[in-house]
């Protein structure tokens, strides 16, 4: 760089992420041969920062470029003593933004990336959403079917329909994770490499091992509702990890419903045994709740007190098949599960109704049935237009 026109025309090549592996050793070579920082980053790191940097079209670089030359004034002012010099300062000052424009090249993309994530991760799209261990996203299409591979590439899974199953192969030393978002108005299964199936309810996360590693416990993250057929393996526990609450198994059938609205976190157990215990707890049979068929522990989410109670189980895992249960059950609550079975937005501009509490049950009836039914009972005027309810 023998002139000051070369020095700005570079910089604007960096500014743009066009500059090549060659220019890039240049800038940094020219800035640190000048002594103007100590702490410029490394030729391998600026790279790296470029290669996250998404390519800029002209008019955000220009932008961001008059930017710099705004804010390197400043410094034009205080070295007005060397006039010979001041070009080539303000360059200097320029290449030292560069190092905050990496940064904002970064924070762009990183905004970028979660608006998609966000899009792909609505509760409201058609969706059902893979995010792998990496961060890519996959869409599954249950009229489809698709592999789902590893970082390496190698296939870990296989989905068709409305099921995904992991393959049981391959030695890993350590554990990675993918997560699933099923959507409002769907429902999915998912089996795990172990052979755990895990039936899926509309709006739930699950982020779950690809592989479990021997000699650890089986553990799963779950925001929402799933069923779990735990295969057994006593050596290797399996943990529902459900906010603060783990649920422990060897190996059962069993219901965890902890969706953000509800009070508590509700375990209804099929068969077998059941372990509840504070996430900030170490597991004790002596100490901890244990459960017992045909009861239901909830978790307090204020004051992390277990309760149990004998229930019937299948008014609360018939959501499997198409069920759907209220008890003792506020109307706002009851509106959110709604929106989220069917997919509808519900709009309620009867604030009385908020906090009244209901108890129904219903087969695999439409969205107009179950509102037919509020309406004829409890006197609820709606109307219905598209995917809109309007309670009036």
């Amino acid at each position: 760089m023998n002139s000051n026109s070369e020095i700005k025309d570079l910089l604007q090549k960096f500014v743009l992420n066009q500059c090549t592996p060659e220019e890039i050793n240049e800038v940094i070579a020219y800035y640190k041969k000048n002594k103007l920082t100590e702490d410029f980053p490394s030729v391998e790191d600026v790279q790296n920062l470029l290669v996250e940097m998404p390519k800029m079209n002209q008019q955000t670089a220009n932008d961001i470029f008059l930017n710099i030359l705004s804010a390197s004034k400043e410094n034009e002012t205080v070295i007005e003593i060397a006039p010979k010099k001041s070009n080539f300062r303000k360059y200097i000052s320029i290449a030292a933004s560069v190092v905050i424009l990496l940064g904002i090249g970064l924070f762009y993309k990183q905004n970028s990336l979660n608006k998609t994530a966000e899009q792909k991760f609505d509760f409201k799209s058609t969706d059902i959403v893979l995010q792998l261990e990496d961060g890519k996203v996959q869409v599954i299409s249950e009229d489809n079917s698709v592999q789902v591979l590893d970082s390496k590439g190698n296939v870990i899974g296989n989905q068709k329909g409305n099921k995904l199953v992991y393959e049981n192969s391959g030695d890993l030393e350590k554990v990675s994770y993918n997560t699933i978002k099923i959507p409002y108005g769907k429902k999915f299964q998912l089996q795990l490499s172990d052979g755990t199936l895990v039936h899926l309810n509309a709006g739930t996360t699950l982020k779950y091992p690809v592989k479990f590693i021997a000699g650890e416990n089986r553990q799963v993250y779950l925001d929402g509702e799933a069923f779990f057929d735990v295969a057994k393996d006593k050596k290797h526990p399996f943990i529902v990890n459900a906010d603060k609450l783990n649920v422990r198994v060897l190996g059962t059938h069993f219901n965890v419903s902890n969706y953000p609205e509800d009070d508590a976190t509700d375990v209804v157990l099929v068969e077998g045994s059941v372990g509840m215990y504070n996430t900030n707890e170490d597991f004790n049979a002596d100490k901890n709740t244990i459960l017992k068929p045909g009861y239901k522990g909830s978790f307090n989410k204020q004051n992390a007190a277990i309760s149990t109670k004998a229930v019937i189980t299948d008014i609360y895992t018939s959501w499997i098949n198409g069920g759907l249960t209220f008890r003792n059950m506020t109307f706002k609550n009851i509106i959110t599960k709604l929106e989220r079975r069917y997919n509808v937005t519900i709009i309620n501009k009867n604030e009385k109704l908020a906090n009244e509490k209901f108890n129904a049950s219903f087969g695999d009836e439409s969205i107009e049935k179950v509102m037919s039914y509020f309406n004829d009972i409890h006197g609820i005027n709606y109307t219905i237009k598209n995917n809109q309810i309007l309670i009036k």
